[in-house]
């Protein structure tokens, strides 16, 4: 099966990586766009483009049967859904199926067996994947999680049960904050991803959070590509990413990627995957869940073992067999990513949509910048603020870490507030180069920066508030000529408009 026409059913920097990836393989591409999107560089860069609603991504980026709808009028014979939005969504990747459109990612069945994080580490469990220990079904009620708090001990850390992305999180120190944490979660997951269900797990000390990339065939081939490390965290968000993890030998990479492929295997996947591992102070590791998409982090993975992870995954979804085993897959050098969204750090990480009046990434030997910007675009303020990825290889990680410090420096953006001066501060600090690394990393390196977020968490409610408000109440105008949701932007190759 070949596929000759992919709608990619997402925006900004992942939509352009993918474009990408098709272009080289000779696929064409459709994109979609929101109201909020009509100037993005993946509308820019596609050979088509198709309206879809409103700036809200609930009618839009997250409509299912629109998507759909689309992509069999473009004329499209896949599907590829990047992350994030519906990404690990068994629902749309079982209506694309039902519409004979190849879906580029595992097939529902696998996306439902890893998407309830209870039901995966009963999954963990049952291939003796060591796991922290916790509840193996969502507590039905506060007193039930009370119980099994004390069983547990704490402190504990509450998470949703369907979902990621550190929404429906939250760790409990002692009992007297079981209950809020509880309402709070539960408010969060429902939100977020529809499902208010929590589960409990005992939290682990400052552990580091790395994770396991595997790639798995329709023919019963599946190998892993190494571990990230993806320790470097805001309220369960990462930072900086960086492979391989300065953590992990040869020995405990075959383990934790024995580990990994086992669960795979397990699930049914197929294509790429992540199973990401907490990492204890004495090198022990816990599965802690299934990403069941491409993550945000996959470049460095590329950069080290040279594996395109795009265009696997458009030949696995093609039927293709990976061709290749574990021997097979090597590595070479180290590569770190920071990424670079459209916030102030030192107002609280409030976002900064705006206008990017002028930009100036880096470049240079082994320095790669994955962008959904350009000078003169409207960052909008209804999606996420990632706005590009940098991320640098070298020999080793030493060479890697004094390309990213020269690489940040090169980096100009204006118009908006970045992350970029947060970034600096972390890959200079002497623990960063160290290798002294945890998810509590920016508390205990940059203080500062954490007491001022505290200090505007205020004012960041109330603007968030303020910007929903706004949301409701703006009614987004009728195209001329009324509804052009079956209508594209074409053109006969692929440029760049102002």
């Amino acid at each position: 099966m070949k596929i000759r026409k992919l709608l990619v059913a997402n925006r900004g920097e992942i939509a352009v990586r993918v474009i990408r990836g098709c272009r080289e393989l000779g696929i064409a591409t459709v994109a979609v766009y929101s109201e909020a999107d009509r100037e993005a560089l993946h509308v820019l860069m596609a050979d088509e483009a198709y309206p879809i609603g409103p700036a809200q991504a609930a009618e839009s980026y997250l409509a299912v049967d629109t998507l759909v709808g689309v992509a069999l009028r473009a004329g499209a014979d896949a599907v590829h859904p990047g992350y994030g939005f519906l990404a690990e969504n068994a629902t749309f990747a079982q209506a694309c199926a039902d519409a004979g459109l190849t879906f580029v990612g595992p097939p529902p069945a696998a996306i439902r067996a890893m998407g309830d994080k209870t039901a995966a580490r009963r999954i963990a469990r049952d291939n003796r994947v060591p796991m922290v220990p916790g509840t193996l079904e969502p507590v039905a009620s506060d007193d039930e999680a009370r119980v099994r708090a004390q069983e547990l001990g704490y402190p504990v850390m509450l998470k949703a049960a369907m979902g990621g992305g550190g929404k429906g999180m939250r760790l409990v120190r002692a009992e007297p904050e079981l209950t809020e944490a509880l309402r709070a979660a539960r408010a969060e997951a429902g939100a977020a991803f529809g499902d208010a269900s929590v589960y409990l797990e005992r939290a682990v000390a400052e552990p580091r959070h790395v994770e396991i990339q595997v790639l798995a065939d329709a023919h019963g081939g599946v190998v892993h590509l190494g571990e990230r490390e993806c320790s470097i965290q805001r309220r369960h968000q990462k930072l900086v990413e960086e492979s391989p993890s300065p953590a992990v030998d040869a020995s405990l990479r075959a383990r934790m990627g024995v580990a990994a492929c086992r669960i795979a295997r397990a699930a049914g996947y197929v294509n790429a995957g992540t199973v990401e591992f907490l990492l204890d102070a004495e090198g022990r590791f816990y599965f802690l869940e299934m990403n069941t998409r491409l993550q945000v982090e996959h470049p460095v993975t590329e950069m080290v073992t040279g594996i395109d992870l795009v265009r696997e995954q458009l030949r696995i979804a093609a039927g293709e067999p990976l061709g290749y085993g574990q021997a097979d897959v090597t590595w070479r050098g180290a590569a770190i990513e920071c990424r670079i969204n459209a916030e102030d750090p030192f107002a609280g990480w409030l976002p900064s949509p705006g206008t990017i009046t002028g930009l100036r990434a880096a470049s240079g030997p082994w320095v790669r910048d994955d962008s959904g910007v350009y000078e003169g675009y409207t960052v909008p303020r209804w999606y996420d603020t990632l706005l590009a990825k940098l991320i640098v290889w070298g020999p080793d990680r030493g060479a890697a870490i004094d390309r990213m410090v020269r690489a940040l420096a090169e980096y100009r953006v204006v118009g908006v507030r970045t992350t970029i001066p947060v970034l600096e501060q972390i890959v200079t600090h002497p623990d960063f180069r160290a290798g002294r690394l945890s998810t509590g990393f920016l508390d205990r390196v940059l203080p500062a920066v954490r007491a001022n977020e505290a200090r505007h968490e205020t004012v960041a409610v109330i603007a968030a508030v303020l910007a929903e408000y706004e949301r409701g109440r703006q009614a987004m105008p009728a195209p001329a000529g009324g509804d052009d949701t079956a209508g594209a932007w074409r053109w006969g190759r692929p440029g760049w408009r102002r």
